[in-house]
């Protein structure tokens, strides 16, 4: 790890500004921001950005990881994350794949993993509410998720296969359907009320 205390600052890499979801610009998580400046790396509206911008510090960016470890050369954004009691690292993929290419992405997922959980996902289409992600736990086991299916991987192998319960599913299909809803308002489409879609 490196000195947390040295400052960092952003140079040339502007990851960020693609894996994250910005309301006030009505810009999804994992698509390109309209204000990255395209003749450069920065952003085009810099003394202006949304508050989400100014406040949001990568892993990297608050001095943790190497100086080599910026995400525009690992391939993807880091930071640590929680959800309620629980705490993980989440690794971004700026593409499908980078993670299994990279053995400092992995070396850095090992070393977070003993104590904390490991989430791996990539921004390649966020309107796909069944794409796969991974989560690498401390004991070793990994769970691989696509949708309402988990595969728990050991040792390499898949042990098992559980979908969620049906109550679980009812809640996730109805959490989309708001989630579709919300995003058609947001982005001027044509908006239907919510409602549980058995096609999800």
């Amino acid at each position: 790890m490196a000195d947390a205390s040295e400052p960092r600052a952003c140079g040339e890499c502007s990851l960020c500004c693609t894996v994250l979801r910005v309301d006030e610009l009505r810009k999804l998580g994992g698509t390109r921001c309209l204000h990255q400046d395209v003749s450069g790396p920065g952003c085009a509206i810099h003394a202006t950005r949304p508050g989400i911008c100014r406040a949001y510090r990568c892993l990297w960016l608050g001095g943790a990881l190497e100086e080599a470890d910026r995400p525009d050369r690992l391939g993807a954004v880091l930071d640590v994350a929680s959800d309620g009691a629980t705490v993980r690292l989440e690794i971004r993929e700026a593409e499908p794949g980078v993670f299994d290419r990279s053995p400092r992405l992995r070396a850095i997922a090992e070393s977070y993993r003993v104590s904390m959980p490991v989430r791996i996902s990539d921004v390649a289409d966020v309107h796909d509410a069944d794409r796969p992600f991974r989560v690498l736990l401390p004991d070793g086991d990994e769970h691989r998720v696509r949708g309402e299916w988990t595969e728990l991987v050991r040792d390499g192998r898949v042990v098992k296969r559980l979908r969620l319960a049906w109550m679980e599913r009812a809640s996730r299909r109805a959490m989309l359907a708001w989630r579709r809803w919300r995003l058609s308002r947001l982005h001027g489409r044509r908006a239907t009320p919510p409602h549980d879609d058995k096609g999800v």
